[in-house]
């Protein structure tokens, strides 16, 4: 590639360190949200495609916080985060994003995009030992790696992802994860990873439309209520049934404080709500199938009305995950067994 960012340096070659990242209260996890997922549009099987043929997410975050970073860096373990340190008053900021977004999302979940107002937040830049943006880094296993600083031919880009992933899956990360964010149109003519154009997606139904614009602008009561209107019109719309439980899903972890929501579910494991909070942390963040175990261990040790609910809500879960995806199928097995 024709420039690169400068080297990192050395203090930032061992993992990343983002304590100095202060998150402020009350201030939302990774959704946009929304990425997924901001937000998110249906988190599900990675690189699952809607009805009309398109991903049925995206995984670009836009707009991300220090708070959405911490929790994004968590995933770098399973597949690598790129993170844009955008600069909106330099152009090249905007060409990255137009290149960047469509290859992210064309990779169906092996990668994330996370976008940083860098000039509005320069505390970010210091912690990527960068002196100013544009300029996207990858996070490997909390490892940052340069990747570059300007647009670059789409062949260019496509063989640097290829790359990345080579890089990555040698060293242990090799996952995917759902969406982040409601699916991304890119318009007519826009270009994807491997230099194919992306075809504009169709229109949504009006309902459909109002609830993505309303979890894009993260408010998820009003994306509910939308989808909620679209299944009283047609109860057979499997899409809007999808979405209710996804906007559900943000709406609840939207004001979560991940570290004690966790230590609850640490300390208190025959709470159902302590363990449905945790599941509900853990689809989002990507991690599935911890999600789908720990509910279903809570019904196979818990009889009565509890384990009714944590039932109910597990299957919401799949709902948000998908059928047609291989975590959930393993999942109703295993729980068809801790009921009978």
């Amino acid at each position: 590639m024709s420039q690169q960012p400068p080297a990192m340096p050395t203090h930032l070659r061992g993992a990343l360190d983002l304590s100095a990242l202060k998150r402020p209260a009350g201030q939302p996890g990774p959704q946009s949200q929304p990425g997924q997922a901001g937000q998110p549009a249906q988190p599900g099987q990675a690189g699952q495609q809607s009805a009309q043929g398109g991903p049925a997410g995206s995984w670009v975050l836009d707009n991300a916080s220090q708070g959405d970073l911490q929790q994004l860096i968590q995933l770098s373990s399973r597949v690598p985060v790129l993170v844009h340190l955008a600069a909106p008053s330099n152009p090249a900021s905007q060409q990255i994003d137009d290149l960047v977004a469509p290859a992210v999302d064309a990779r169906g979940g092996q990668l994330i995009l996370a976008r940083v107002d860098a000039e509005a937040d320069p505390q970010v830049l210091q912690v990527f030992g960068l002196a100013a943006g544009p300029a996207v880094v990858a996070v490997l296993a909390g490892q940052p790696i340069p990747v570059l600083n300007q647009a670059v031919p789409a062949d260019q880009l496509e063989q640097l992802l290829d790359e990345l992933l080579a890089a990555a899956a040698q060293n242990g990360v090799s996952g995917t994860v759902p969406p982040l964010a409601p699916a991304r149109e890119y318009g007519q003519g826009a270009v994807g990873a491997a230099g194919h154009d992306v075809p504009a997606a169709p229109a949504l139904p009006p309902l459909h439309q109002e609830a993505q614009d309303a979890l894009e602008a993260g408010q998820y009561e009003a994306a509910e209520g939308a989808y909620r209107r679209a299944l009283a019109e047609n109860p057979a719309d499997a899409e809007a049934k999808v979405g209710l439980s996804r906007a559900g899903l943000f709406a609840r972890t939207a004001a979560m404080d991940s570290n004690a929501v966790r230590e609850r579910g640490a300390t208190e494991p025959d709470e159902a709500q302590a363990q449905i909070d945790v599941a509900d942390l853990d689809v989002l963040g990507g991690h599935v199938e911890d999600a789908f175990n720990r509910l279903v261990r809570f019904i196979a040790g818990h009889p009565g009305q509890e384990r009714n609910t944590v039932r109910e809500h597990l299957v919401d879960l799949y709902t948000v995950v998908g059928d047609q995806d291989p975590r959930t199928s393993a999942s109703r097995k295993a729980l068809a067994m801790a009921l009978f």
